[in-house]
């Protein structure tokens, strides 16, 4: 797993790279595809409305001899040629306005805007859109298109027709363009981000089974440990209970026998805490709700603990100043939650460990702080501590024994009793436990 993993995500962080790149080159020839394909039918719709304004344009007038005593010609005979109406003359801006729109959504570019205008022979301005002049010079962003108008008879007498030109503009061409590919581009994000997303799932998938691996590893090593102490005694124990010399002083045979009752209490302790753990997994944690004095509790966890006090030379300083001590809780449960506390404080001391108790109450909560002069935690173990399996590291202490399940076992209890548990702790210095619990309802002041 330590060689495999970081194989697996450069691999797949290659493979997300390489997707990427291929995905933004896509999509940059698509977006160019898009410009020229927008480009090519913003210029067949403004040629279809040049077809439109050449078919209905007048051809020029024939030219007209004016007469002067019969068939004589004058000597100063001119032509009087008639120019034809201009588009601005046969139009209005509202029907050329018609006529491009129509045109525009004909060919599919329905959500592109434009602006026009009509523009006659000498370069002025017959009729145009009112943003037409201001977009017309911005040759960076905008698309422009020219295309003549010029009557259909006009080539009948070369030169002498007017030739105007419809000059559409496309603003913002660009923005237009990837804005017509929106669809396909969120699509493209969208994609991205769920690959990316499997991504990190994965990533993490991988890690908590390499997490959960170091911790099934170390679960079995102190498990191994846990059990092999006791298994170990037992054997000498029995050992000795078969030397005949053992057999005759009942003595010594009350002493190993009593050593073999012990350690069989130690190992079935061990056991329940693992099926506590197994219990608390499959979330089957049933309470029996009784009225307790937490003091009570408290005062009985403590002379569980006086062997381990007395091996320790410890002290415990008691101040159960809680007016009211009274709670609904499971008695087992809150009681072995109260114990863990306690023989938590125990083990984690230096030397001789030094445990506060204090008990205060307020109108409907009783708190409870177990306070000691142990080794402290750092903020990584603070997150953790209630994790299942996890146990803080103990640097040079090496008397620590357990299964990393204790306090994952109280946090458990707590929440099952709708309780609050926080943790204060400075390294070298000791660690504080302060739990919220509710007062019984019947007694709640």
């Amino acid at each position: 797993m330590k060689r495999t993993f970081p194989v697996i995500v450069i691999l797949i962080t290659l493979s997300l790279l390489g997707l990427f790149i291929i995905q933004s080159s896509w999509l940059n020839n698509l977006f160019e595809i898009r410009n020229t394909e927008l480009l090519n039918k913003a210029y067949e719709a403004a040629s279809n409305v040049t077809a439109k304004l050449t078919n209905n344009a007048p051809a020029s007038q024939r030219l007209r001899l004016p007469k002067r005593g019969g068939l004589t010609f004058n000597p100063d005979f001119h032509l009087h040629i008639l120019k034809p109406p201009t588009i601005d003359q046969r139009f209005s801006f509202q029907d050329v306005h018609k006529m491009v729109k129509e045109e525009f959504d004909a060919v599919g570019l329905r959500e592109i805007k434009f602006e026009f205008a009509v523009i006659g022979p000498t370069e002025e301005i017959e009729m145009s859109t009112k943003k037409f002049s201001s977009e017309y010079w911005d040759t960076v962003l905008n698309k422009r298109i020219y295309l003549p108008i010029v009557p259909a008879s006009a080539s009948d007498f070369e030169g002498l027709s007017a030739t105007e030109y419809l000059v559409v503009v496309v603003p913002d061409f660009q923005r237009q363009a990837w804005a017509s590919l929106k669809w396909v581009f969120a699509g493209a994000v969208l994609f991205m981000l769920i690959i990316i997303a499997a991504f990190y799932v994965t990533i993490r998938s991988l890690l908590n089974q390499k997490k959960l691996s170091e911790i099934k590893s170390d679960f079995i090593n102190n498990m191994t440990h846990e059990f092999k102490t006791p298994l170990a005694t037992i054997s000498l124990a029995v050992d000795a209970i078969r030397n005949e010399k053992v057999q005759s002083d009942q003595e010594k045979m009350k002493y190993f026998s009593g050593i073999i009752k012990e350690e069989n209490i130690r190992m079935n302790k061990h056991v329940e805490t693992i099926l506590q753990a197994a219990l608390m997994e499959k979330q089957e944690l049933k309470l029996n709700l009784t009225k307790l004095h937490v003091h009570d509790v408290v005062q009985h966890a403590l002379d569980n603990h006086q062997l381990q006090l007395q091996d320790k030379q410890g002290m415990v300083e008691l101040h159960l100043n809680a007016a009211n001590d009274v709670i609904e809780a499971d008695e087992v449960h809150f009681t072995n939650m109260v114990s863990n506390l306690v023989d938590n404080a125990i083990k984690y001391s230096k030397d001789a460990p030094l445990i506060r108790i204090t008990t205060h109450s307020t109108a409907k909560h009783i708190v409870i702080r177990v306070e000691d002069n142990g080794i402290g935690m750092t903020k990584e173990s603070i997150k953790r501590i209630f994790e299942k399996f996890y146990r803080a590291h103990t640097g040079n202490l090496h008397n620590v024994k357990g299964f990393g399940l204790g306090m994952s076992y109280v946090k458990t209890v707590i929440d099952a009793h709708k309780g609050k548990i926080k943790v204060d702790s400075t390294l070298g210095k000791g660690t504080t436990f302060t739990v919220e619990m509710s007062l019984a309802k019947t007694v709640q002041s």
